[in-house]
């Protein structure tokens, strides 16, 4: 195994370093920065959600861009930033630790899978920081940036009962796993907050990796929802959630040229990704939680240990922009923002399902 693990890692090498031993010195280009690797999970950088939230926050810190060329509303850091989409599990072993073999600054792991490879690499390489998104670890030189998701799912839960027209709401999640159940339990607790007599069909994609990148599964689960009478439907899925979104459009408009059935999105804002059609995000500033960790770094303050992320630090929230203004009552926004600041306060306990 060992083997196997080694002549990936050389191979990974090769690509992610064009062809370059992975001990060779610091090129030219790469002296004076701080050199960050990010290993994206297999739903990969451009799924505009969970690793499209991660990309952006280590664009922003490279280049103080944004992926699509817009500016960021924070500075660039001035770091030689590197990526690897691994496509499969087997191959993100290697991937950090051909970052690791090149003395990198900061790695950072995309997803709670990659917590227990981490944490194999992590132990060979006590000198090198490292980050795992979503992921925990007890090892000084990893630092856990973790989320209050079921904060964030509440009000979204809430938002959805609120404009719902049937009472019945869906929830797809992608593995089913505690994490996801985070977000389930979550919104059903804020849905029926808002509404006691909401119903939430729960759904999971699958119960392995491939559960995150099938957004064939996803449209097929959010149709089934529909024709029970679901009319919102939040996803937390990863790729396969897009599916959903085509579910919702192909549900159609009504007389007036309305949706009759919405989807929420998830991490990043999804509202742009089909107008009309999208209630809301509930967003996780993955890509906030990503610079800042790569700003630690620069300015020599890294620390392990978990770095949480709720309401209260705008960790979590909903989106509203141009494309779902329209779409929620202003009443329903003024009651969703005084249930953020129950839950600031403490007046307001959402269940956090990975504690039960």
């Amino acid at each position: 195994m060992k083997l196997k693990v080694l002549l990936v890692a050389v191979l990974v090498c090769s690509l992610l370093l064009a062809g370059t031993s992975c001990r060779q010195e610091i090129r030219a280009d790469e002296k004076g920065k701080v050199r960050v690797g990010i290993v994206f999970d297999i739903g990969g950088k451009d799924d505009r959600s969970f690793n499209a939230a991660a990309y952006d926050g280590v664009k922003c810190a490279e280049t103080g861009r944004h992926p699509d060329g817009k500016p960021c509303d924070k500075p660039s850091l001035g770091i030689m930033l590197r990526d690897v989409e691994p496509g499969n599990p087997t191959s993100i072993e290697p991937a950090m630790r051909a970052f690791a073999e090149r003395g990198y600054d900061l790695i950072i792991g995309v997803g709670f899978a990659q917590a227990p490879i981490m944490e194999i690499v992590a132990k060979d390489y006590p000198n090198i920081n490292f980050a795992i998104v979503d992921g925990a670890s007890t090892l000084p030189n990893v630092a856990s940036l973790v989320f209050k998701e079921h904060e964030g799912s509440y009000l979204v839960g809430m938002i959805a009962a609120k404009e719902s027209k049937t009472g019945v709401l869906g929830f797809i999640g992608g593995m089913d796993i505690g994490l996801i159940h985070r977000f389930a339990v979550g919104y059903e607790e804020g849905a029926k907050a808002a509404r006691p007599d909401a119903q939430v069909i729960v759904n999971y994609v699958g119960v392995t990796d491939g559960a995150w990148n099938n957004p064939g599964k996803g449209k097929e689960l959010a149709l089934a929802q529909i024709g029970k009478g679901a009319d919102v439907i939040f996803t937390a899925a990863g790729n396969s959630g897009l599916g959903a979104f085509d579910a919702v459009e192909q549900a159609g408009k009504d007389a007036q040229g309305h949706a009759t059935h919405f989807v929420i999105g998830v991490d990043s804002n999804q509202n742009g990704v089909k107008p009309g059609f999208v209630l809301t995000s509930m967003v996780k500033r993955v890509d906030n939680a990503v610079y800042q960790i790569v700003s630690d770094v620069v300015n020599k303050k890294f620390k392990g240990g978990f770095h949480t992320y709720g309401v209260e630090s705008d960790g979590v929230g909903y989106a509203i922009d141009q494309f779902n203004q329209s779409l929620i009552q202003p009443d329903v926004i003024q009651q969703a923002e005084e249930a953020k600041r129950k839950i600031i306060s403490g007046d307001i306990k959402v269940t956090d399902a990975m504690l039960k």
